[in-house]
């Protein structure tokens, strides 16, 4: 990417952000606003800037939760997509448990944990996050691997392809971009999930938990800080997990 189509791909953007703050603290001031409502951008930086510490401290928290729940449920996910698409009695066993798994409210699970793990035990949220990230990253997975046409199989094996070309040069590309996809919604899943398991209870020790804090203490701009902390947290993962998207088809396209 050139820097011109760089600067014009993220200058509307920022524009827009910037547009929008404003227009939020012309409305705070201007309207009288109570801060219990919404606070100012101003009142709100100023919070995350006396706070940075204990923020980047939490975020770390939350954020180390939240990528030990991506890893372990999406490569759970994918594992169990490839034996689903390999075996049919697997596949039909799955289906009605990932149908479950689907409307189950995850995070209500969080209080269940912590009983099981102990209150100062952060496994409980670990759990709440790879749940959460299970389903998106199996399902994709899945439909991404019933796209090979058995056509494309049938071709490698008459070139006398062994099963790992097989593999390597149909299987692989043709789910790859599905895989990602799922990746991509399952990173900010499993954010949100570890902040929202955070308020259930456990160690005092994630955004979720200040954010509740700060709130119960009507220091409404900090708590909304402790919310700002969260969401750079959830564009990290969503950033790298398209970063590492972007190079994997890349990659894939070269070949």
């Amino acid at each position: 990417m050139t820097v011109r189509n760089a600067v014009a791909t993220t200058l509307p953007p920022t524009l827009l952000l910037i547009a929008l703050i404003g227009a939020w603290q012309a409305l705070v001031s201007v309207g009288n606003i109570p801060p219990f409502i919404l606070p100012g951008p101003a009142a709100i930086a100023d919070q995350f800037s006396q706070f940075r510490e204990p923020i980047t401290g939490a975020a770390l928290v939350t954020g180390r939760n939240a990528l030990v729940g991506l890893i372990v449920g999406a490569l759970l996910g994918i594992i169990t997509a490839i034996i689903s698409v390999t075996s049919w009695v697997v596949d039909k066993i799955s289906e009605p448990i990932i149908s479950a798994l689907a409307v189950v409210p995850i995070v209500a699970l969080a209080p269940v944990l912590y009983s099981m793990f102990g209150a100062g035990s952060e496994q409980a949220r670990i759990i709440v996050a790879g749940l959460a990230v299970y389903v998106p990253v199996y399902l994709n997975t899945l439909t991404g691997l019933r796209q090979v046409l058995p056509v494309h199989k049938d071709l490698m094996r008459a070139l006398a392809a062994p099963s790992r070309d097989i593999i390597r040069f149909v299987t692989i590309p043709t789910a790859t971009p599905y895989v990602f996809t799922g990746l991509r919604m399952a990173s900010a899943l499993a954010v949100i999930s570890a902040i929202v398991a955070e308020y259930f209870g456990g160690p005092r020790s994630g955004v979720g938990s200040f954010i509740t804090t700060a709130a119960a203490g009507s220091n409404y701009a900090q708590a909304w800080a402790y919310v700002f902390g969260g969401i750079v947290v959830g564009l990290i993962f969503y950033t790298t997990t398209l970063a590492l998207e972007t190079y994997a088809l890349r990659k894939a396209g070269r070949r």
